[in-house]
């Protein structure tokens, strides 16, 4: 794995990053890919809930929730 990459769920607020790898598989890696999860998209964290779980994502013109653990599965290159 490139040193580059990080979870999604480490992306600080108000940073961007491009997907590069997602590591679930099944029926939560086809909800990623119906997402727009793909690779080279980008991504930007928006802000966390009160709890702190979930954060919103700007991703594809839509702002997408994910869970910290659905997030955990997906590696982006933060820039």
């Amino acid at each position: 794995m490139d040193n580059n990459f990080i979870q999604l769920n480490y992306l600080p607020l108000g940073s961007k990053g491009k997907v590069k790898v997602l590591t679930s598989d099944g029926t939560i890696r086809r909800r990623m890919l119906d997402l727009g999860l793909i690779t080279d998209t980008e991504v930007e964290a928006l802000q966390k809930s009160p709890s702190g779980d979930p954060v919103a994502y700007h991703i594809r013109g839509a702002v997408i929730a994910l869970r910290s653990e659905e997030a955990s599965k997906i590696l982006v290159e933060a820039y």
